[in-house]
């Protein structure tokens, strides 16, 4: 599986449903579940982001999809990046020169 951070930032919409958040952070994983993402967690945070989620997904097409599908619901906007397991650091660093 390869992991992905996104940070967050809340739309108009978003934080006018802001008290429904519970709610929806659990009906997101059973439908990331449906399509073999795992959304590991989820943390508000302050500053220039509002929130922050980890996942595991089986390839970067299907990330993408889902990223896409949770922002046409129009609640967030994210940033997301592919992020390296200690495992595959083990074997970037290995390739190296």
């Amino acid at each position: 599986m390869a992991g992905y951070v996104s940070l967050l930032k809340f739309t108009e919409k978003g934080m006018a449903s802001v008290k429904t958040m519970p709610d929806q952070i659990a009906k997101t994983k059973q439908q990331l579940q449906k399509i073999g993402v795992r959304l590991i967690g989820i943390w508000m945070t302050m500053g220039e982001y509002d929130g922050v989620a980890i996942f595991d997904a089986p390839d970067d097409l299907t990330m993408a999809s889902a990223l896409l599908s949770s922002e046409m619901q129009g609640m967030n906007a994210t940033h997301t990046m592919r992020a390296l397991s200690e495992d595959e650091i083990a074997k970037v660093v290995k390739q190296l020169p």
